[in-house]
């Protein structure tokens, strides 16, 4: 099939591909990145969206991201990781875009009971079961994508190379409230829901057309067998509950994400209340913010080339416990909205470079590390709820000083890190593995990789 695998498989540079030979599998990764960063970047202004149609409370309004990152993500994601080891990347893909353009599809006659129901709260509450079928669909296609990107690849690049892929979430993510701005709040529609269906339809059809890529796509396989040989010498031994790094990774990614969420959710509050600014102009002001999210990612993975991942962890950490600490404290006026802009920047890599940390060397344990590190992400179900309740009694404000919090618990595991990793400064060289080819299996219709010296080493 054209743009596909070719059946004449393309050789390996050690056990992953290179050069062009990578090109279309991550090209169809990067395509799942920009879906659910889309679909994230509607999600926050749709918070401010609802306050206003539906009349509910800042608090209220964060059972989207409870829905969207604690049932999705941390109900759904081991699922999602025991689909991924079970029945490999393609399929667990597959099922991942099928929920989310069902639950898109779902926010159509939701969208239109608003027009006969009085009771916005249960109209929300249609809309927040809507958001938790995206959110199992996206919890599943993040599992899948970003083990995906980490192993198909030289080991050493992992960190750039996830970096990458992710930045085009961010490019789809500031899409998302631009025409948020221009279709939610301008004109009539500032007050109904209209335009909401017509926006996810379009995110359904999007969803479905990736799908059918995928369907036809000949998507290159990883076993778990090549993944344990690949890292021989390197991986951690035990149980899955013995890979404690893991875990620390998982909690930084909650902590993380929960930062990053609730900083986003409040973001066009924050610029109404402190800058003075409309809520058009803050969804606006939003879209550059995230604009400067996916800046701080492609910067970030030119960085990676040339500092190790640790190193640039630990800088920009620093920077947005700074920047974030200072906005809760004494930030004030319009020039405070463009202090908590530039925090957009400095969190931009710390989600892909995480991953990359925690599923480091895990051999077999990396598919079901990478659905646990995936369950993090749920860190945005309880951050928010946490500041808009302080938002609520203290005003915006003060509550920044929840996601603050989330940052130097990041700060700590990335420089735990750092320092056990002797404090490397520069970017690590690359490794060789023991896998040295890859056939294409015309029964399983898919590319799987061949242990050539394993085998034959067990011969002799």
């Amino acid at each position: 099939m054209a743009g596909g695998i070719p059946t004449a498989a393309p050789q390996l540079a050690g056990g992953y591909l290179t050069g062009r030979a990578l090109i279309f599998p991550l090209s169809l990764v990067i395509s799942l990145f920009f879906l659910w960063g889309f679909s994230y970047g509607l999600l926050d202004v749709l918070n401010k969206h609802f306050q206003t149609v539906l009349g509910i409370t800042k608090l209220e309004s964060t059972g989207l991201q409870v829905m969207y990152f604690g049932g999705g993500y941390l109900l759904f994601s081991p699922v999602a990781a025991e689909v991924l080891k079970r029945r490999g990347y393609k399929l667990t893909i597959l099922m991942g875009l099928t929920l989310y353009s069902l639950g898109a599809v779902l926010f159509w006659p939701v969208a239109k009971s608003a027009d006969s129901n009085a009771n916005g709260r249960a109209v929300f509450g249609g809309f927040c079961a809507c958001t938790l079928v995206i959110a199992c669909g996206l919890a599943t296609l993040e599992t899948a994508a970003n083990s995906y990107a980490v192993v198909i690849g030289n080991p050493a690049s992992a960190s750039a190379r996830l970096q990458f892929c992710q930045s085009w979430n961010g490019v789809a993510s500031f899409i998302g409230p631009l025409i948020a701005s221009k279709f939610f709040f301008s004109g009539e529609n500032q007050n109904n829901l209209t335009n909401v269906q017509y926006v996810y339809l379009a995110v359904a059809c999007a969803g479905a057309a990736v799908g059918v890529l995928f369907f036809f796509a000949k998507l290159p396989e990883v076993s778990e067998a090549v993944l344990e040989d690949d890292q021989a010498g390197h991986v951690a031994q035990g149980s899955i509950w013995k890979q404690f790094n893991m875990w620390f990774a998982f909690g930084a990614q909650f902590c993380y994400v929960g930062a990053q969420v609730t900083i986003a959710t409040f973001f066009i509050n924050y610029a109404h209340e402190n800058g003075d600014i409309t809520t058009a102009k803050g969804s606006t002001m939003l879209s550059y913010a995230l604009i400067t999210f996916t800046v701080g990612r492609f910067v970030a993975t030119g960085l990676a080339v040339i500092f190790s991942p640790e190193f640039i962890m630990v800088v920009y950490s620093c920077c947005a416990i700074a920047l974030t600490a200072y906005v809760s404290a004494a930030a004030k006026g319009v020039a405070s909205v463009g202090i908590l802009i530039a925090i957009f920047f400095f969190e931009a890599p710390m989600y892909p470079t995480i991953f990359a940390m925690g599923t480091k060397n895990l051999g077999r344990h990396t598919r079901r590390a990478a659905g646990i590190l995936v369950m993090g992400v749920s860190g945005g179900a309880v951050f928010p709820p946490i500041q808009g309740a302080i938002a609520d009694a203290k005003g915006t404000r003060v509550s920044y000083i929840v996601p603050t919090i989330g940052f130097v618990y990041v700060l700590g595991y990335v420089a735990v890190n750092w320092v056990r990793g002797g404090m490397k400064i520069m970017a690590p060289k690359a490794e060789e593995s023991t896998v040295d080819e890859i056939t294409y299996d015309n029964e399983k219709n898919d590319v799987i990789v061949e242990e050539r010296e394993k085998k034959n080493n067990e011969m002799a």
